[in-house]
This record gives C-alpha cells, structure tokens and sequence, in this order.
C-alpha cells in the first residue's frame, strides 16, 4: 500500500469516526429534549392540580419558583459535563420550568373554551417545531450565523415585556407575543443546526437550547390564541 492510500484510509476512517460519533450526539441530544419535555409536563400538571391554590393566592410562589428555575438553569450550565449532576439539575430545570407555566395554564383554562386553546397552542408548536426542523436539516442556508441578529431582537423583545408590565395594553402584548414567536421560530432553526454540526460542546447544551426553543414557542402561541379569543 502507498503512503497516498495509508493517509486516505486514515482519513476515511477519521470522517467515519467523527459521523458516528456526532450521530451519538445528536441522538442523545433528542433524547434528553424529549425527557425534558416530559418533566415539564410533569411540573405543569403538578402546578394545576397540587399548587393552583398558592399560584392564585400570592404571585410570590411564582417569582420564587422563577428565580429557582434560572439558579437551576445557571448551575446546569456551570456542571453540564459531571454526570449524573448535570442530569439531576436537567430535569430539576425542566421540571420547575413546567410549575412556572401554571399562571399561565390557569388563566387560560378560565377561558370557556380553555383546554382546547392549550390543546391547539401544544399541536402548532409540534407541528412547527418539528418542521422547522426538518427544513433546517436539509436546507443548504446556513443559519447558524444568525446568533448575534437573534440575541439583539431577543434584548428588544425582553425590553419591550417590561414595558408592558407597566402599561397592561393587550394589543401591545399580542404584538410582543408575535413577534417572539417569530424569533423562536428562527431560533429553532439556529439551535437545530448548531446540533448537526456538532457545534455545542455536550448533548445537554443542545437539548436546553432545544427545549427554550419549543416551550417559548408555546408561551407566545398560547398569548396570541388567548388574546385572539379573547
């Protein structure tokens, strides 16, 4: 065998390599994303049935579950690669995550036809996520150079939520809403091709980013579907 043919079987065997094991990646990527919605479907039907009540009586449980949940959500970040740590503060996240939607679900649920519209929001946010997806997968755009674009309209959109804690317009809100289920649409796009491309360092990384993507999708479809049938 040639040098020539010894260096393009090692490079072969080195690109075989490295699509195996970035086919693990994704998988286990996927998988925890799937775990993690379960433990925040989990944490949401424990918030409506268990802890409704404290929910409705004070908005402290929620603000305390809140900064629990970023606490939870920073230190996974800072322990993503010690194992089984980085699973225990995955689903902990997620779980506490799935609490903090319960104001939300309730007011929804107060609605006549409450359990349809959270029925409807969950179907639109599946049914886009998993083909934005599939778009992002085969298309030959690169979006995983929108970062910077998606993080400044994230600020103005943030920037523009608290501007309306104060002025409680609900035109206002349903524009905030649509324009932040815009932006999570693109971010679905950018995480899901930052995970083929292996560009996240752990599996973990990838599926937080993932399920950011898909419960703020949900957030804001549930906002505008609320809205609108208001």
């Amino acid at each position: 065998m040639s040098l020539y043919d010894r260096d393009y079987s090692k490079s072969r065997e080195f690109e075989n390599t490295r699509t195996s094991d970035l086919g693990i990646f994704i998988k286990q990527t996927y998988q925890l994303f799937a775990a993690s919605l379960l433990a925040a479907t989990v944490g949401a039907y424990v918030g409506i049935f268990a802890l409704a009540s404290f929910f409705i009586e004070s908005l402290a449980t929620f603000w305390i579950l809140f900064f629990v949940e970023i606490g939870l959500l920073f230190a996974l970040m800072y322990k993503k690669k010690e194992a089984p740590l980085n699973l225990i503060l995955l689903f902990a996240f997620t779980f506490c995550s799935g609490l903090t939607l319960t104001p939300l679900l309730i007011s929804v649920l107060a609605l006549p036809a409450g359990g349809i519209i959270i029925a409807q929001a969950f179907a639109l946010t599946t049914v886009a996520f998993a083909g934005l997806s599939i778009f992002a997968m085969n298309t030959k755009k690169d979006f995983t150079m929108m970062g910077k674009a998606l993080f400044i309209v994230f600020l103005v959109v943030f920037a523009a939520s608290l501007i309306n804690i104060f002025l409680h317009s609900s035109i206002f809100s349903l524009v905030i809403s649509s324009v932040s289920a815009i932006l999570f649409s693109f971010y679905i796009l950018y995480d899901t091709q930052n995970i083929i491309r292996g560009n996240y360092e752990t599996p973990i990384e990838g599926a937080v980013a993932l399920y950011l993507d898909f419960v703020n999708l949900f957030i804001n479809l549930l906002n505008i579907l609320r809205s609108l049938n208001r």
